[in-house]
């Protein structure tokens, strides 16, 4: 019997320090291991429009079931109150919000005014009820905001990050959506692992997963066997995902490890996989191509996903192309 649940009822459960110990066994492990359901696709479009309409029909014009949140003001509850009607109506998901500020800007003024900005911001994903408000935990590099930095694995920047998701969190207590942030291949969390300490650490029902697989991928070992990497992190965090981007990596012939972001299809990123753990998670999160640059890189990008879906029998419930 499938055990894929409601939004609500995803709502309910997710994200509780209890889940933690019983994460591979009873109700998530029974819908991480059910029957594959239709996943939600999407990007950013290229349309000239203000019209919340025209452009919840351009996404499924595409194939697109989920979208990037459209620009809107948090005090706009008019434009607020027509994108979720007109996006509900096409069935087209609202997967994310993005904050993408350093909430450990090494200066102190700055690191305040971030941390209000991504607090607004998920205020604003609180009102659409978007999947989640996404940021990274930033960095301690004074020069680049999501930069390396040896600090940046220390137990301050561990700390100091739970912190900041509590007060983020605890500044909206969300109900329709869920704070996010993704792992980074040189910033805490690397890995899943490190991310279920960060979910242990924070300890919060409105604090959930965003899964970018390329940024897991960090070194040799995990390029090479990228695929087990990446269920890995569905075996581990799927109870707490809720959205996810698609890119590719393309590892150059350098004489020091060179992965670089490209096209998905380009790419030695084991979408196979990616798409199997996406489709039994127990909730429809959207993958949400990103870091393209015109309309035929992401028509490109979109087709691969499509095909790869399609070979394994699984589909996006709206493709076009």
């Amino acid at each position: 019997m499938s055990k894929h649940l409601s939004r609500r009822e995803f709502l309910g459960t997710a994200g509780s320090t209890a889940a933690i110990a019983g994460a591979s066994s009873g109700l998530w492990a029974e819908a991480l291991a059910s029957d594959a359901r239709p996943m939600r696709l999407g990007g950013p479009i290229f349309l000239k429009s203000d019209d919340p309409a025209a452009l919840a029909q351009e996404h499924r014009r595409l194939g697109y079931r989920a979208a990037y949140a459209p620009e809107v003001k948090i005090n706009d509850t008019d434009r607020i109150k027509a994108i979720i009607k007109e996006f509900a109506a096409r069935d087209v998901a609202i997967a994310e919000v993005g904050a993408w500020r350093n909430m450990l800007d090494p200066d102190p003024e700055r690191r305040r005014q971030n941390l209000s900005y991504v607090q607004e911001r998920l205020a604003l994903a609180e009102m659409l009820g978007a999947r989640c408000c996404v940021d990274i935990a930033g960095s301690f590099n004074p020069q680049h905001w999501d930069g390396p930095d040896p600090r940046n694995i220390t137990e301050d920047f561990i700390d100091a990050t739970v912190e900041n998701c509590r007060q983020v969190i605890d500044g909206v207590k969300p109900t329709r959506t869920r704070f996010t942030i993704e792992m980074m291949p040189f910033n805490f969390p690397t890995g899943p692992d490190d991310y279920l300490k960060l979910i242990k650490k924070v300890d919060r029902k409105g604090f959930a997963v965003h899964l970018d697989a390329c940024n897991v991928i960090n070194c040799p070992e995990r390029m090479y066997r990228n695929g087990a990497v990446i269920d890995e992190c569905f075996r581990k965090l799927g109870p707490w995902i809720v959205s996810c981007h698609a890119k590719d990596l393309s590892w150059e012939n350098y004489v020091q490890v060179c992965l670089r972001e490209v096209i998905p299809g380009r790419g030695q990123l084991d979408y196979h996989a990616y798409l199997r753990g996406l489709s039994k998670l127990p909730v429809d999160a959207p993958l949400m191509l990103e870091h393209l640059k015109t309309p035929e890189e992401y028509d490109e990008g979109r087709h691969y996903i499509q095909k790869v879906a399609r070979e394994m029998g699984l589909t996006f419930g709206a493709e076009n192309a």
